[in-house]
Protein backbone atom coordinates (compact mmCIF):
# COMPACT_ATOMS: atom_id res chain seq x y z
CA UNK A 1 0.00 0.00 0.00
CA UNK A 2 1.32 3.21 -0.80
CA UNK A 3 1.58 5.16 2.62
CA UNK A 4 1.01 8.91 1.16
CA UNK A 5 -1.87 8.01 -1.06
CA UNK A 6 -3.39 6.98 2.41
CA UNK A 7 -2.62 10.20 4.25
CA UNK A 8 -4.16 12.08 1.68
CA UNK A 9 -7.30 9.63 1.40
CA UNK A 10 -7.59 9.81 5.30
CA UNK A 11 -7.20 13.88 5.03
CA UNK A 12 -9.98 13.27 1.81
CA UNK A 13 -12.34 11.10 4.39
CA UNK A 14 -11.81 13.30 7.55
CA UNK A 15 -13.68 16.45 5.53
CA UNK A 16 -16.73 14.19 5.28
CA UNK A 17 -16.85 14.00 9.00
CA UNK A 18 -18.85 16.79 9.70
CA UNK A 19 -21.82 15.74 7.65
CA UNK A 20 -21.75 12.36 9.06
CA UNK A 21 -21.66 13.77 12.75
CA UNK A 22 -24.63 16.46 11.49
CA UNK A 23 -26.88 13.11 9.87
CA UNK A 24 -26.21 10.73 13.06
CA UNK A 25 -26.75 13.31 15.99
CA UNK A 26 -29.46 14.65 14.25
CA UNK A 27 -31.56 11.63 13.36
CA UNK A 28 -31.07 10.88 16.78
CA UNK A 29 -32.71 13.65 18.36
CA UNK A 30 -35.34 13.81 15.53
CA UNK A 31 -36.21 10.08 16.06
CA UNK A 32 -36.26 10.03 19.89
CA UNK A 33 -38.63 13.03 20.03
CA UNK A 34 -40.40 11.34 17.17
CA UNK A 35 -40.24 7.78 19.38
CA UNK A 36 -41.80 9.51 23.01
CA UNK A 37 -44.49 10.80 20.70
CA UNK A 38 -45.02 7.59 19.14
CA UNK A 39 -44.96 5.87 22.80
CA UNK A 40 -47.26 8.63 24.21
CA UNK A 41 -50.12 7.62 21.36
CA UNK A 42 -49.63 4.22 22.08
CA UNK A 43 -52.04 5.21 25.00
CA UNK A 44 -54.78 5.49 22.81
CA UNK A 45 -56.75 2.36 21.25
CA UNK A 46 -56.97 4.64 17.98
CA UNK A 47 -53.13 5.82 18.31
CA UNK A 48 -52.01 2.62 19.14
CA UNK A 49 -52.67 0.53 16.36
CA UNK A 50 -50.71 3.84 14.24
CA UNK A 51 -47.92 3.40 15.96
CA UNK A 52 -47.80 -0.42 15.38
CA UNK A 53 -48.57 0.18 11.62
CA UNK A 54 -46.03 2.65 11.58
CA UNK A 55 -43.00 0.89 13.65
CA UNK A 56 -44.32 -2.66 11.18
CA UNK A 57 -43.98 -0.27 8.29
CA UNK A 58 -40.38 1.39 8.66
CA UNK A 59 -39.14 -1.53 10.15
CA UNK A 60 -40.18 -4.09 7.90
CA UNK A 61 -38.62 -2.20 4.90
CA UNK A 62 -35.12 -1.24 4.12
CA UNK A 63 -33.98 2.19 5.12
CA UNK A 64 -32.11 2.63 1.72
CA UNK A 65 -35.17 1.88 0.01
CA UNK A 66 -36.77 4.70 2.26
CA UNK A 67 -34.00 6.99 1.33
CA UNK A 68 -35.07 6.40 -2.43
CA UNK A 69 -38.79 6.66 -1.77
CA UNK A 70 -38.60 10.08 0.07
CA UNK A 71 -36.09 11.61 -2.55
CA UNK A 72 -37.09 9.99 -6.07
CA UNK A 73 -41.01 8.86 -4.90
CA UNK A 74 -42.22 12.03 -3.79
CA UNK A 75 -40.48 14.12 -5.93
CA UNK A 76 -42.53 12.19 -9.23
CA UNK A 77 -45.85 13.42 -8.02
CA UNK A 78 -46.72 16.51 -9.08
CA UNK A 79 -48.78 17.29 -6.15
CA UNK A 80 -45.37 17.39 -3.76
CA UNK A 81 -43.71 19.13 -6.33
CA UNK A 82 -46.41 22.46 -6.54
CA UNK A 83 -46.39 21.97 -2.77
CA UNK A 84 -44.41 24.35 -0.14
CA UNK A 85 -42.75 20.99 0.98
CA UNK A 86 -41.12 21.16 -2.73
CA UNK A 87 -37.92 23.29 -1.52
CA UNK A 88 -37.21 20.54 1.08
CA UNK A 89 -37.85 17.45 -0.70
CA UNK A 90 -35.77 18.31 -3.77
CA UNK A 91 -32.99 19.07 -1.48
CA UNK A 92 -30.91 15.22 -1.14
CA UNK A 93 -29.50 16.53 2.20
CA UNK A 94 -33.27 17.13 3.93
CA UNK A 95 -34.42 14.00 2.07
CA UNK A 96 -31.56 11.41 3.87
CA UNK A 97 -32.16 13.18 7.26
CA UNK A 98 -35.89 12.95 7.19
CA UNK A 99 -34.90 9.27 5.99
CA UNK A 100 -32.82 8.52 8.54
CA UNK A 101 -35.39 10.26 11.02
CA UNK A 102 -38.27 8.13 10.55
CA UNK A 103 -36.21 5.01 10.19
CA UNK A 104 -34.48 5.58 13.86
CA UNK A 105 -37.76 6.88 15.28
CA UNK A 106 -39.67 3.54 14.94
CA UNK A 107 -36.45 1.64 16.48
CA UNK A 108 -36.17 3.48 18.87
CA UNK A 109 -39.78 3.43 19.69
CA UNK A 110 -39.63 -0.23 20.06
CA UNK A 111 -36.55 0.46 22.59
CA UNK A 112 -38.67 2.91 24.78
CA UNK A 113 -41.14 1.22 25.01
CA UNK A 114 -39.11 -1.97 26.67
CA UNK A 115 -38.01 0.38 29.12
CA UNK A 116 -41.38 1.91 29.64
CA UNK A 117 -42.48 -1.41 30.07
CA UNK A 118 -39.77 -2.32 32.44
CA UNK A 119 -40.39 0.46 35.14
CA UNK A 120 -42.56 -1.20 38.10
CA UNK A 121 -46.29 -0.62 38.96
CA UNK A 122 -44.90 0.27 42.27
CA UNK A 123 -42.81 3.47 41.40
CA UNK A 124 -45.65 4.88 39.34
CA UNK A 125 -48.19 4.14 42.76
CA UNK A 126 -45.62 5.88 44.91
CA UNK A 127 -45.37 8.85 42.41
CA UNK A 128 -49.38 9.00 42.71
CA UNK A 129 -49.16 8.41 46.70
CA UNK A 130 -46.80 11.72 46.68
CA UNK A 131 -49.28 13.59 44.76
CA UNK A 132 -47.81 13.82 41.38
CA UNK A 133 -49.41 14.52 38.10
CA UNK A 134 -49.27 12.40 35.58
CA UNK A 135 -47.01 14.59 33.43
CA UNK A 136 -44.96 15.19 36.41
CA UNK A 137 -44.64 11.34 37.12
CA UNK A 138 -43.63 10.81 33.43
CA UNK A 139 -40.93 13.57 33.51
CA UNK A 140 -39.19 12.66 37.20
CA UNK A 141 -40.13 9.00 37.39
CA UNK A 142 -41.16 6.99 34.36
CA UNK A 143 -38.70 8.37 31.54
CA UNK A 144 -35.46 8.55 33.87
CA UNK A 145 -36.05 4.73 34.71
CA UNK A 146 -37.46 3.85 31.27
CA UNK A 147 -33.92 5.51 29.79
CA UNK A 148 -31.73 3.73 32.20
CA UNK A 149 -33.65 0.51 31.35
CA UNK A 150 -33.34 1.09 27.57
CA UNK A 151 -29.63 2.48 27.55
CA UNK A 152 -28.02 -0.54 26.63
CA UNK A 153 -30.42 -1.66 24.17
CA UNK A 154 -30.47 2.17 22.87
CA UNK A 155 -26.35 2.37 22.38
CA UNK A 156 -26.79 -0.08 19.88
CA UNK A 157 -28.94 1.65 17.84
CA UNK A 158 -26.68 4.84 18.16
CA UNK A 159 -23.91 2.74 16.55
CA UNK A 160 -26.31 1.73 14.29
CA UNK A 161 -27.58 4.72 12.63
CA UNK A 162 -24.20 6.22 12.44
CA UNK A 163 -23.27 3.30 9.87
CA UNK A 164 -26.72 3.79 8.41
CA UNK A 165 -25.82 7.44 7.30
CA UNK A 166 -23.11 5.76 4.43
CA UNK A 167 -26.50 5.14 2.78
CA UNK A 168 -27.10 8.50 1.68
CA UNK A 169 -23.92 8.24 -0.30
CA UNK A 170 -26.51 6.98 -2.94
CA UNK A 171 -28.46 10.48 -3.13
CA UNK A 172 -25.42 11.92 -3.66
CA UNK A 173 -24.20 13.29 -0.49
CA UNK A 174 -20.81 13.77 0.03
CA UNK A 175 -20.28 11.96 3.79
CA UNK A 176 -17.25 10.06 4.36
CA UNK A 177 -18.82 6.90 2.10
CA UNK A 178 -19.46 9.05 -0.27
CA UNK A 179 -16.57 10.48 -0.85
CA UNK A 180 -14.63 7.56 -0.40
CA UNK A 181 -16.68 6.54 -3.88
CA UNK A 182 -15.47 9.61 -5.77
CA UNK A 183 -12.05 8.59 -4.80
CA UNK A 184 -12.71 4.85 -5.66
CA UNK A 185 -14.18 6.52 -9.24
CA UNK A 186 -11.03 8.09 -9.60
CA UNK A 187 -8.12 6.07 -8.73
CA UNK A 188 -9.86 2.91 -9.25
CA UNK A 189 -7.55 1.82 -5.72
CA UNK A 190 -11.44 0.32 -3.98
CA UNK A 191 -8.90 -1.46 -1.13
CA UNK A 192 -6.81 1.50 0.61
CA UNK A 193 -10.04 3.97 0.47
CA UNK A 194 -12.45 1.76 2.04
CA UNK A 195 -9.99 0.49 4.63
CA UNK A 196 -9.60 4.22 4.84
CA UNK A 197 -13.39 4.63 5.87
CA UNK A 198 -13.73 1.29 7.93
CA UNK A 199 -10.99 2.37 9.94
CA UNK A 200 -12.92 5.93 10.52
CA UNK A 201 -16.15 4.08 11.15
CA UNK A 202 -14.63 1.47 13.55
CA UNK A 203 -12.70 4.63 15.66
CA UNK A 204 -16.21 5.93 15.97
CA UNK A 205 -17.82 2.88 17.04
CA UNK A 206 -15.56 2.60 19.60
CA UNK A 207 -15.73 6.28 21.10
CA UNK A 208 -19.37 5.82 21.02
CA UNK A 209 -18.97 2.38 22.84
CA UNK A 210 -17.48 3.99 25.25
CA UNK A 211 -19.49 7.08 26.21
CA UNK A 212 -22.17 5.07 26.41
CA UNK A 213 -20.27 2.74 28.78
CA UNK A 214 -19.59 5.25 30.98
CA UNK A 215 -22.45 6.86 30.81
CA UNK A 216 -23.80 3.25 32.08
CA UNK A 217 -22.08 3.30 35.31
CA UNK A 218 -22.45 6.62 36.30
CA UNK A 219 -26.36 6.21 36.03
CA UNK A 220 -25.95 2.80 38.24
CA UNK A 221 -23.61 3.81 40.56
CA UNK A 222 -24.86 0.99 43.07
CA UNK A 223 -23.96 -1.58 40.27
CA UNK A 224 -20.68 -0.25 40.03
CA UNK A 225 -19.74 -0.53 43.39
CA UNK A 226 -20.79 -3.79 43.74
CA UNK A 227 -18.60 -5.13 40.94
CA UNK A 228 -14.99 -6.64 42.49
Amino acid sequence: MDVTFLQHTFAALWRGLPLTLNLAVLSLMGGAVLALLLNLLRQHRVGSYVTRFYVWLFRGTPLLIQIFMIYYGLGSLPAVRESVLWPLLRDPYWCGLIALVLNDAAYTAEILRGGLNAVSPQSIEAARVCGMTRFTTLRRITLPLAVRQALPAYSNEIISMLKSTSLVSTISLMEMTGIADSIVSETFRALEVFISAAAIYLLLTVLVSYGMARLERYLSPYQAGARP
